[in-house]
């Protein structure tokens, strides 16, 4: 159905639900983000977000306060009802139980034990179901979920903060700090909203950073990816020290050694053969990015948040993997010997290259961040 049949209170209700789906932002994962809103007309009696992953979804904490007067009202739902039984029970049913007379859904669940389901048997109890209000909005909030179910890997964000000439760090590889402190806190919340956070061996040994949220308010902590093919990783680094899961990946040849003092030191270590020790200048052994996205899919990353060097970043972008970028840029120069964003091939014709558009830029004192999406000729990212 389109937007046309929908009236303001319906757009005001749901909009109302998408902020209240924002607020579990952090918390969900891997499950999406959603807010329920129930209302007799203008008036609202009851509202909910699902919280966290294993506890009461969306819908169970609007009934809840709507209580007996959710009999003949409508259910104002950013993802579509659930039909069954996981860690909670079919919020489809629980709807009807309540005596919800008109449902009203942003978007339609593609999870494969829902994908339908929950608003079929809505229908067939009598209630009227209508979807597609605000479906863009919803799907925004929730991109990981939906690249996971849809295209079997995580939506992929690369964080990069340069120079105003886009250069990273210094020839040394000295990068502290090229962006200010607000800049940097903005940083976190991103990490916050993200399943996992991804970075190479490189720059674990030149900056051994601790990937790890910083902010006063509550969040489910993302576990943190190395890839390293020859296990060069400290067992002292700060990556391993942290609350959450470090997995870091490497190829065959890792010694059995050095395997063992990262295990001790709390590391889950991942052997593969998804290497190849024929790619990069320096002839570095390089992870296949597609035999690891889909991977990560599998154990539930919805959002990969990317940190990492432009040997990595560059390789990920050349496999069309990247589906966002965020570049916090400092009013400064550092010259053209200093390293560069990306390591990527340059194009035959300014025709061929690659471009990308602008989502939103945001000041931070001395600094900006842009944040940028693939043109769809281009690299595919989510559909409308």
């Amino acid at each position: 159905m389109t937007t046309d049949h929908f009236t303001a209170i319906d757009h005001a209700h749901m909009a109302a639900a998408l902020r209240l789906a924002a607020r579990g932002l952090y918390t969900t994962q891997p499950n999406p983000r959603v807010g329920c809103v129930i209302a007799h007309g203008g008036e609202v009696v009851g509202s909910g977000y699902h919280q966290r992953a294993g506890e009461a979804h969306a819908e169970v904490h609007a009934l809840a306060e709507a209580g007996a007067r959710s009999r003949g009202a409508t259910a104002y739902v950013t993802l579509e009802p659930c039909a069954h039984t996981g860690r909670t029970g079919p919020c489809a049913d629980a709807l009807l139980r309540a005596g919800i007379a008109r449902v009203v859904v942003a978007s339609e669940d593609p999870f494969d034990q829902v994908d339908g389901r929950g608003l079929a048997r809505l229908r067939a109890a009598g209630v009227l179901v209508q979807t597609g209000l605000m479906r863009e909005a919803a799907r925004e909030l929730n991109p990981g979920f939906f690249s996971r179910i849809e295209r079997g890997r995580p939506f992929v964000r690369i964080k990069m903060a340069c120079s105003l000439d886009a250069r990273t760090a210094l020839a040394d590889g000295s990068s502290q700090w090229i962006t200010g402190p607000a800049a940097r806190a903005d940083v976190q919340h991103w990490r916050a909203r993200s399943s996992a956070i991804l970075t190479g061996v490189g720059t674990v040994l030149q900056d051994d950073p601790r990937l790890d949220v910083r902010i006063d308010v509550a969040h489910t902590s993302p576990r943190r990816i190395v890839l390293d093919a020859l296990l060069r990783t400290p067992p002292t680094a700060r990556i391993l020290a942290a609350t959450a899961t470090t997995m870091v990946h490497c190829s065959q040849q890792a010694s059995a050694e050095s395997e063992r003092a990262l295990r001790e030191a709390g590391a889950e270590v991942v052997r593969s053969d998804a290497w190849s020790t024929a790619v990069g200048s320096a002839g570095e052994a390089r992870l296949d990015p597609a035999w690891l996205l889909a991977g990560l899919a599998r154990v539930d990353v919805n959002e990969l948040h990317v940190e990492c060097g432009a040997r990595l970043a560059g390789a990920l972008l050349a496999a069309g993997l990247v589906d966002e970028l965020l570049v916090y840029q400092n009013a400064s120069l550092l010259g053209s010997s200093a390293r560069p964003l990306f390591e990527l091939d340059s194009p035959a014709t300014m025709a061929q290259r690659a471009r990308w558009q602008l989502q939103d830029c945001v000041s931070f004192g001395d600094d900006i961040r842009l944040r940028l999406r693939p043109q769809r000729e281009n690299v595919p990212c989510l559909p409308d």
